[in-house]
């Protein structure tokens, strides 16, 4: 099942997702129904609501069978943090990560949260 795992997969903010783009992360295929899937999510502030981005993750995490990694700004992630921190699946792995306007933060982060819990802390 990993061996069809070769994606990263970005849920974030304007500025992270095109970074991420311009590295090359960028991937568009036409699925069975015609309609294009893509493996980024541009989250707009004050225009995307929570709804779309429950929406996107349980597609990145739940239907996609080719995505290893996905990246998410940790602001973004807040917004649906219980789902977030629910989620134990090992693909994808759930990175979070800081954005130009949000700095990151490690209280918040749910894969710190279980290596502290596993460490005993």
């Amino acid at each position: 099942m990993a061996d069809k795992r070769t994606l990263i997969a970005v849920i974030g903010d304007e500025d992270t997702t095109t970074g991420l783009l311009l590295a090359g992360i960028g991937q568009v295929t036409n699925n069975n129904s015609n309609l294009t899937d893509k493996n980024f999510f541009i989250y707009q502030d004050g225009k995307t609501t929570r709804e779309e981005v429950s929406k996107i993750f349980e597609h990145y995490t739940e239907e996609r069978n080719d995505i290893a990694i996905l990246l998410i700004n940790q602001h973004v992630a807040e917004i649906i943090r219980s789902q977030v921190d629910s989620f134990v699946n090992p693909f994808p792995a759930i990175l979070e990560i800081p954005s130009k306007d949000h700095p990151y933060d490690p209280e918040k982060d749910s894969v710190l949260k279980r290596v502290r819990k596993l460490f005993g802390e």
